[in-house]
């Protein structure tokens, strides 16, 4: 059964991106078919995997507003198994381009339906707003994963994403999970990371990932060289970090699947 995550967070710098393209070539290492979306008109996900941006390339742009077929605005990665539907900056206009078109929130949810069963996940980079771009991610989506970094509003800042999803739910009827709270930027070294992160447990419980992403110079390195992390430096902390968030999703869905099975 194919499942898409929305990856999201109204504050920026979170690793919001990072966590998009790696958790994205994770689970393609892990032979699970992936498409990443890049919902964001900052594109980075797109240049982060080693994508010019050009006029003639068809764009998650081109999906919603154009309605090109989204098979044709597919990108392949140069990761075996990894696709990509690449942004550009076009995408700042959606927002006032789609406002008078009917039903304009689930136009990315409709485009999902035409895809066949090639893709066993979907994650969604959102951009770090409560935009029509966001709305029509978690409205595709099955469930958010919440990059979050240990820092001193961290918490405050969950709390809004929370209610909002919880409007979503309630306004449209949508049952949106969610897939995890994940801790980034991570350093135990500092009490507040520690402090922030004991909070963040106590008050979301199960919701935060056991998967911490630890503050890692080839981490921060490799979108500048248009490569996810395993194939930059395979052997680092951050690889590693991610090939065991990508372990950790895939049994909490097994768990899920046996539980309603049962």
């Amino acid at each position: 059964m194919r499942r898409v995550i929305a990856i999201t967070n109204q504050k920026g710098g979170v690793g919001k991106t990072t966590t998009a393209i790696n958790l994205a070539a994770a689970l393609a290492a892990s032979e699970v078919p992936v498409l990443l979306i890049d919902s964001d008109p900052q594109g980075n996900t797109t240049s982060g995997l080693g994508f010019r941006k050009s006029p003639e390339t068809p764009t998650t742009y081109s999906v919603l507003v154009d309605n090109r077929p989204i098979g044709e605005a597919i990108q392949h990665t140069e990761m075996e198994g990894l696709d990509l539907l690449p942004a550009d900056k076009n995408l700042i206009g959606v927002n006032l381009e789609l406002v008078s078109v009917e039903n304009r929130e689930s136009i990315l949810r409709k485009h999902l339906e035409h895809l066949d069963g090639k893709y066993r996940y979907i994650l969604i980079d959102c951009p770090p707003a409560l935009d029509l771009l966001t709305l029509n991610a978690l409205l595709a989506a099955d469930s958010v994963l919440v990059p979050i970094q240990c820092e001193f509003f961290a918490l405050e800042g969950v709390s809004e994403l929370m209610d909002t999803i919880d409007r979503v739910r309630d306004s449209f009827g949508h049952p949106l999970r969610i897939e995890g709270i994940l801790l980034t930027m991570f350093d135990d070294r500092t009490n507040l990371t520690r402090q922030v992160a004991a909070d963040l447990r106590e008050f979301f419980g199960e919701d935060v990932l056991k998967t911490v992403i630890p503050r890692n110079i080839r981490l921060a390195e490799a979108p500048s060289h248009g490569k996810p992390i395993l194939i930059y430096d395979p052997g680092s902390r951050g690889s590693e970090a991610y090939i065991q968030l990508a372990k950790e999703i895939l049994s909490n869905e097994q768990k899920r699947s046996t539980k309603s099975a049962g």
